[in-house]
């Protein structure tokens, strides 16, 4: 009990209100440009649609277990307040995509516009994230991974993000045209540096280590 209370002691209002205002960001970027525009992500969501288009696994279980697995890791890595700090930030991604779903989409044809689809995804995506990434929050599992595998090689995240999309991306041409992938791998190259950056504006850590990380 008492570890419970000096551990809400470090958590801050500020930085959840980060995480929310970054899922709201995130939330309508995807359901009014992503949903709609045919450019697809690299990642986990990527990953998800390899493994149904390639061998015919619901993406509702191998979303499931391939999120949970990286969250795992990230806590494991990051600890406790990452991992609070990402319940904020995944719990309001989910409710402010259900109030997005609830309104007709503001750019119907956007479809039509690839180009400006790929460049107006990617900044909603890196704004989106990068808001929650910079308090040490993840909206998605593809954000809990990334924040690991930085802090523990030190690699900026922007170029953790494009590694892991690229590799995605080039399995993803086994049923995609790979024209259609060019804008998707703009998207996530303008998405990936727009989150180093909010890293790289984040707060400096407690140099301490973290007591409440298991």
């Amino acid at each position: 009990m008492k570890k419970l209370k000096e551990f809400f002691k470090i958590i801050k209002l500020s930085s959840c209100l980060y995480c929310l205002a970054g899922s709201a960001v995130l939330a309508f970027g995807l359901y009014n440009i992503h949903s709609f525009s045919g450019v697809t992500e690299g990642g986990m969501l990527g990953l998800t649609l390899l493994l149904y288009n390639c061998f015919g696994i619901s993406p509702s279980v191998s979303g499931f277990v391939l999120n949970a697995a990286c969250y795992i890791i990230g806590f494991r890595i990051l600890g406790k307040e990452f991992a609070f700090y990402s319940v904020v930030a995944a719990l309001g991604f989910s409710g402010f995509y259900a109030i997005c779903e609830a309104f007709p989409p503001l750019f119907p044809g956007i479809a039509e516009l690839p180009l400006l689809a790929s460049i107006l995804g990617a900044a909603f995506v890196g704004v989106g994230v990068g808001l929650s990434v910079r308090v040490g929050g993840a909206p998605t599992g593809d954000d809990a991974l990334a924040l690991s595998v930085s802090a523990k090689t030190h690699i900026g995240i922007q170029w953790v993000y494009l590694i892991s999309d690229l590799i995605v991306l080039l399995l993803s041409l086994s049923y995609i045209p790979w024209r259609r992938l060019i804008y998707s791998l703009l998207t996530v190259v303008i998405s990936g540096q727009i989150i180093g950056l909010f890293q790289k504006s984040a707060p400096a850590a407690d140099p301490s280590p973290d007591k409440y990380c298991t």
